[in-house]
């Protein structure tokens, strides 16, 4: 048990490891880049309209269920193709 084991009375001081030294570290990427769905409409009005009719089957279905997964991973590659129209936009939006 934890009582038995003796105290740390040097080195860390209790204090957990921070690689970053107390100072702010980068963002590090985690997980895939996000793959562009190229089949969705190129206009971002044509996806904010089928943003707002994913959302609505989101909303409408039950938490959990393969209807509210399905929606969710349809606003998902609607968002990613937003933002990739977005950013080569000229300026850039965002």
């Amino acid at each position: 048990m934890a009582k038995d084991k003796p105290k740390d009375t040097k080195g860390s001081g209790g204090k957990k490891h921070d690689p970053a030294g107390g100072q702010h570290h980068a963002a590090k990427a985690h997980g895939q880049a996000a793959k562009v769905d190229t089949s969705l409409p190129g206009s971002r009005e044509e996806l904010m309209a089928l943003h707002a009719d994913a959302r609505a089957r989101r909303n409408a279905a039950p938490l959990d269920s393969p209807a509210f997964r399905a929606a969710v991973t349809d606003l998902e590659r609607i968002e990613v193709r937003v933002a990739a129209i977005e950013r080569a936009m000229d300026p850039p939006l965002g």
